[in-house]
This record gives structure tokens, C-alpha cells and sequence, in this order.
């Protein structure tokens, strides 16, 4: 009994804080996503129940099918450069150089930047009048172009953000991954006389799986979830062609002048839906693993 009492001692403060910070936070949004919540029954309570109307409405908005589609190309194109980029930075400063050590802490400059920070430098770069992109473009007689207000190029640059500030993530963690390998696997396949390019493709590359499975799944949650980098770089617009499910669920419970609580909460499920189903995908492989 003692045992027991003192297991759960040390078990409690986890327990409370996952109950406060994330199934209360959890169980509030589905409350609210269920409710025709305004501002007066958000502060006074007694909100009628609706069901799944606002998930309905959500569903039947146009804006739904264009978030999604932005949130799905923002995501699979910034994990895929940021992945590759990460990849061939981890293996260059694999070698051990002099210097090397100095040019990873460089690089992980963006990463530790406050978010903040970052989107306004972005938008200052990509600014269509006095940013610095246009000026070197103009230096060399190239047309200027609407980075943050074309239709065409809103959510090419708030991706090209993104991956800038998720390299690092990448490079840290897939450089772990390569001191991990055995040097004597290297030495056999040397010895069996297979070029650099076998040596990555049939030792590194797949010995790194399970590095790149986590690395891959945290920048998903990660990129789901990015709202300040767009917000503040383009705020989903123009006409929401850079809007995504992120975006869009602020703006429907704080953008607007007539908040709409419950569709908020609503896309902020479907949101968190698409990190579940993510994250049960990667414990069924690693399971089958």
C-alpha cells in the first residue's frame, strides 16, 4: 500500500497537469463547438444546445473547402522542404569540419527567434514596395511582385516563412539521429566498396527511419497549428487565398465584430481531428515496427 500511495505521489502532478492544460481546454472547445454560444451566454453561461449545426454551417461554408485545401498544401509542402533542407544540412555537418559547431548554432538562430519576430521580418523582406526581395529583383531589372497581396503568391510566401523557420527543428533533430549510427555499419559498407550515394540510400537513410517518423510527425502537429506567421504576414488574405483552418477559426471567434464561438470552436475540432488521426498513424507504425 505504501508502494502504491507513494507511485501515485509522483504520478499526481502529471495527472493534474495534463487534466487542466489539455482535457479541460479540450472539453470546453467540443462544449462550445455544440452550443449557440454569443458573447452575452460566453460570459453569463446558458448557451442553447444546437447539436452539430455549427459543424454543419462550417461544412456548408465556402471558405471551408479553401482553408482545407491551403492547410493541406502549407503543410505538405513546408514538411517536405523543411525535411529535405534539414536531411542535407544534418549529413554536411555530419562530417565534423572546423567550424562546424559554430555554423549549427548559427542556424538555429531562426528557430529560437520569437515567432513574432520572424513574420515581421518576413513581411518587411516581402513588402511589394520597400521590401528588400523586390529591391534586389529590381537590381537586376525583374518585375516587382505582390508577395503578401497577389492571389497567386500569398501562400507561396507565408510557406517559404514557414520552412525558413523550420529547418533548424529539422537539422538538430535528424543530426541527433546520425550520431546515433554505428560507424562500424559505415566501415562494412565501405568495404563492400559502395559509393556515398549507396552508403545513404541503403544504411543512412533507412536507419534513420524512426528519427525522421518523429521528426516528421511533431512538424505536422507543429504546421497544423501555425496561425501568428500567416496572421501577421498576410491575416489569410487577399480574398483568403493564404487562409487555412487556423486562420479561419480565429477569425470566425475573434475577427469579426460578431464573434461566432461555437463554428470557431467547430473548425478548431477539425483541426485538432487531423493531428489525432496523424498521431494514430504514427503509433500503428511504430507498433507494427
Amino acid at each position: 500500500m505504501r508502494a502504491r500511495l507513494a507511485a501515485w505521489a509522483f504520478a499526481a502532478p502529471l495527472v493534474a497537469y495534463l487534466l487542466v492544460c489539455y482535457a479541460y481546454p479540450l472539453y470546453t472547445n467540443v462544449e462550445l463547438s455544440v452550443r449557440g454560444t454569443t458573447v452575452r451566454t460566453f460570459v453569463q453561461g446558458g448557451a442553447p444546445f444546437v447539436g452539430f449545426a455549427n459543424y454543419a454551417a462550417v461544412f456548408a461554408d465556402p471558405t471551408f473547402r479553401t482553408a482545407v485545401l491551403n492547410t493541406v498544401a502549407f503543410t505538405v509542402v513546408s514538411l517536405v522542404f523543411q525535411y529535405t533542407i534539414g536531411l542535407a544540412l544534418a549529413v554536411f555537418f555530419a562530417r565534423d569540419f572546423p567550424l562546424s559547431a559554430t555554423l549549427r548554432a548559427l542556424f538555429l538562430v531562426p528557430w529560437l527567434l520569437p515567432l513574432i519576430v520572424s513574420a515581421s521580418t518576413w513581411a518587411w523582406l516581402l513588402n511589394s514596395e520597400s521590401g528588400l526581395v523586390n529591391a534586389v529583383l529590381a537590381a537586376f531589372g525583374a518585375d516587382r511582385v505582390n508577395w503578401l497581396t497577389s492571389p497567386s503568391w500569398s501562400l507561396v510566401s507565408v510557406t517559404a516563412a514557414n520552412i525558413w523557420i523550420g529547418v533548424p527543428f529539422n537539422l538538430v533533430v535528424l543530426y541527433s539521429g546520425l550520431r546515433t549510427i554505428p560507424p562500424e555499419v559505415y566501415e562494412a559498407s565501405s568495404l563492400d566498396g559502395a559509393s556515398g550515394w549507396q552508403t545513404f540510400r541503403h544504411v543512412t537513410f533507412p536507419m534513420l527511419r524512426p528519427v525522421s517518423a518523429i521528426t516528421l510527425l511533431l512538424g505536422l502537429v507543429y504546421t497544423l497549428k501555425v496561425f501568428d506567421l500567416i496572421w501577421i504576414m498576410t491575416r489569410g488574405g487577399p480574398s483568403g487565398t493564404s487562409t487555412t483552418l487556423a486562420t479561419w477559426s480565429y477569425e470566425l471567434g475573434f475577427g469579426n465584430a460578431l464573434p461566432r464561438f461555437g463554428p470557431s470552436a467547430a473548425v478548431g475540432n477539425v483541426l485538432i481531428l487531423f493531428a489525432l488521426v496523424a498521431g494514430l498513424l504514427y503509433a500503428r507504425v511504430q507498433e507494427r515496427r
